[in-house]
Order: C-alpha cells, then sequence, then structure tokens
C-alpha cells in the first residue's frame, strides 16, 4: 500500500508538471498580448513597463522557470487585468459558487441516474425502460450549454418557478446544477442498466430468488453494490465533464464562481488567471481518480490496489 501510494504521488506531481507546461506553451503559442487592446491607446513607455511589471519582457524559458519557483510556493501570480486582486484571491471568493454548483450536480446526477438505471433494468423492455433510455439518448444529445437556455426560458421565464441567473438564495442553484447534471444523469443511468441487468442474471441472485428473499433486499443487498462499479469508475470523467460545463453554465448564470474568472480570462489573455485556474481544476480532479482508484476496494474487496502476489 505505501509503495503503491508514494508511485500514484509521484505520477500526481508528474502530470500537474505535464498540464502546467503545456498549458503555459500553448497560452503563449497564441498570437497577441495581454495588452493588445491597449497598444493603441498607451504610449509605449508605459506598455514597457507593464510587460516588465509581469516579466512579460522576459524570454519564455525564464518566464516559465519564474512561474514555476512561485507555484511551488503556492503563488498562482497577479491578475494581469486587476491589479488589486492576485489570482489566489479570485479563487478563493470563487471556489465556493462552484464547488457547491459542482457538489450539488454531482448528487442530482448519482441519485437520479442510479435510481433511473435500477427501474429500467427490472423493468427490461417493458415502458419504464424505454422512458428511462430516452431521457438517456436525450441527455447524450443536449449538452449543457443548450440545456442552460431551455431551462431558463421554462422555468424561469414562462413557468417562472426558478430565478432567471445570478446568485443568492438556494433557488438560483437549481437551474445551473440541472443543466450540469442532465447529460451526467443519462449516462449513468445507461451504465446502471447495463450493469444491473448482468447482475441480475447471475448465479447467486437466482439463489436468492429461490429462497424466497424479496426482491427489494435482493436489490439493496446484492445487487447494488455489485452492479455499481462501473459508475464509480465513470466519476472520474464524470467530475471532469462537469468541471469543463461549469466554465460556461456559470457565464450563462452570471454565477460568481472559478469559471467566470477562467472564461474573462480567456477573453483578456490574463495569463496568470487562465493558468491558475486551470492548474486548480487540474489538481482537483488528479486528486479525485486518485481518491476513486481507493473507493474501489472499500466497494469491492476482490480489487487490489498492488500487485503483490499472494
Amino acid at each position: 500500500m505505501s509503495n503503491y501510494l508514494v508511485k500514484r504521488v509521484l505520477m500526481m506531481i508528474v502530470t500537474l508538471w505535464i498540464i502546467v507546461t503545456l498549458t503555459f506553451s500553448l497560452m503563449h503559442a497564441i498570437p497577441g498580448n495581454p495588452f493588445a487592446s491597449e497598444s493603441d491607446q498607451l504610449p509605449e513607455q508605459i506598455l514597457n513597463n507593464l510587460r516588465a511589471k509581469y516579466n512579460l519582457d522576459q524570454p519564455l524559458p525564464v518566464q516559465y522557470v519564474l512561474y514555476l519557483k512561485n507555484l511551488l510556493m503556492l503563488d498562482l501570480g497577479p491578475s494581469i487585468k486587476s491589479d488589486s486582486r492576485g489570482v489566489n484571491d479570485m479563487i478563493s471568493d470563487g471556489f465556493g459558487a462552484s464547488a457547491w454548483l459542482g457538489a450539488q450536480a454531482i448528487s442530482i446526477a448519482l441519485i437520479f441516474g442510479i435510481l433511473f438505471g435500477i427501474i429500467a433494468a427490472l423493468n427490461r423492455n417493458k415502458w419504464l425502460d424505454y422512458v428511462a433510455m430516452a431521457l438517456a439518448v436525450m441527455g447524450v444529445a443536449i449538452p449543457s450549454f443548450i440545456m442552460a437556455p431551455l431551462l431558463i426560458n421554462y422555468l424561469a421565464i414562462k413557468v417562472k418557478i426558478f430565478p432567471v441567473a445570478t446568485w443568492g438564495t438556494w433557488m438560483h442553484t437549481i437551474l445551473p446544477s440541472l443543466a450540469l447534471a442532465f447529460g451526467p444523469v443519462a449516462v449513468i443511468t445507461r451504465y446502471m442498466r447495463a450493469s444491473m441487468i448482468e447482475v441480475m442474471n447471475q448465479n447467486y441472485i437466482r439463489t436468492a430468488e429461490a429462497k424466497g428473499i424479496p426482491m427489494w433486499i435482493i436489490v439493496i443487498r446484492h445487487g447494488i453494490r455489485n452492479a455499481i462499479l462501473p459508475v464509480v469508475t465513470f466519476l472520474g470523467p464524470l467530475i471532469a465533464s462537469l468541471i469543463t460545463g461549469t466554465f460556461v453554465v456559470e457565464k450563462i448564470f452570471a454565477i460568481p464562481g472559478i469559471g467566470k474568472y477562467f472564461v474573462d480570462g480567456i477573453f483578456n489573455r490574463d495569463y496568470p488567471v487562465i493558468l491558475g485556474t486551470t492548474i486548480f481544476y487540474s489538481a482537483i480532479l488528479i486528486v479525485t481518480i486518485f481518491l476513486i482508484d481507493i473507493a474501489y476496494t472499500l466497494i469491492d474487496p476482490r480489487i487490489k490496489l498492488t500487485n503483490k502476489e499472494r
């Protein structure tokens, strides 16, 4: 176990370093600079001073080394477009809203995806199964940035059940969470249905039925635990998709989360903001995948974290 943990931590560090390097290289490979819009308005001397302040006058290798040094001290640097705030402050301010939105979306996806998958599997080739699969197809076909305006139009403008946008009460979180969770619910439903059908056809399930054990007990004690492992495997990509979708959804609903800063940073070519938010989200994703690997052994003791021979 200790050897596995050490190897995984080293791999996580190397992975994060590769992400930092690729993001830094691609960001500077795009034509333009953060001061392109001000180049016709400010004197050349002021522009040179601004470039020197943010080390943009240095060669790229020097900028890269300076950024890594600051990163080792957990300093993500100042925002170029906001002199009064650093990237650390932006992430600190926006993380609460983004974390709440992401956790709520993941909870909705897991609860309804697992529930619909079980219902579809237990009613295979019946109308409940067809309804669940139709919803799954719709969820896969409609991305979150399309679902968001649809929810706003019908549930906020026409029916007026929820607020249109912004951030304030718990009601403001419903529509963006539903927009983020709609696609993952569909995928989890399909995973859970296929896995549940396979599990329910196993011999130990038939033996339990022959003993007269009620079906709901069989499903809860034996079916769900053995069928849920593919869903746990999908949690890594699920979190990645929610993180990616959060950027656009937060912008649509005017949510003051990290996604707003990331999108604004791209439009403004704010290098520290782009790098800082990318690193932050990547670190969360890497750690989450690591925790999911450990969770495998808790769900199924037959899975081992090491390759040590018995």
